[in-house]
């Protein structure tokens, strides 16, 4: 998809007129680019390097919507519903107050202020907010508990020189 859900198409480019990949000019839908704006890059210029991170290939579990099944390319995954997953690999995981992931997860960053079913791994940063639940098995290399928070199960700390399959154990409990 390259457009939001329920709005209105962009209006079509004129023929000559560069638009960057993702089909949207700079100025937003339908508009041209603004004053000092250029179309996008030029033939023979570079992409940039580095992506912006709304630019990053995002699936949203909306609420009262539920998917199992399994879940390829998405770089951000927001759940607002119910996923019920056997591995899904992304680069971040945002689990609203009141979303259910229910699986095994493994994502450079996490933030959970719902509940978490399963196993996950965060080889970066897990923040559990204080409506945030982890059930089972959370590994991660940093982790932050907001007062409230709970995770209930095991919890295993990456270290520097370590692969998610060889984690040093460090606590098994509730917060």
């Amino acid at each position: 998809m390259g457009r939001a859900p329920f709005s209105a198409p962009p209006a079509a480019p004129p023929s000559n007129a560069a638009v960057p990949q993702g089909g949207m000019r700079p100025g937003g839908p339908g508009q041209g680019p603004g004053p000092g704006q250029s179309q996008g890059p030029g033939p023979g210029q570079g992409r940039p390097l580095s992506r912006d991170p709304s630019d990053r290939r995002t699936l949203v579990v909306g609420r009262g919507i539920s998917l199992q099944g399994t879940v390829q390319d998405a770089e951000r995954l927001v759940v607002e519903g119910t996923v019920e997953a056997s591995m899904i690999h992304a680069t971040e995981l945002s689990v609203s107050p009141g979303g259910v992931f229910k699986g095994e997860v493994e994502v450079e960053d996490a933030e959970v202020a719902g509940t978490i079913d399963g196993t996950l791994t965060a080889r970066g940063s897990l923040i559990v907010r204080n409506t945030g639940r982890v059930l089972g098995t959370a590994r991660c290399r940093r982790l932050q508990v907001e007062d409230g928070g709970q995770i209930t199960g095991r919890i295993e700390m990456l270290t520097e020189g370590s692969r998610s399959e060889s984690v040093r154990p460090t606590a098994e409990s509730t917060v």
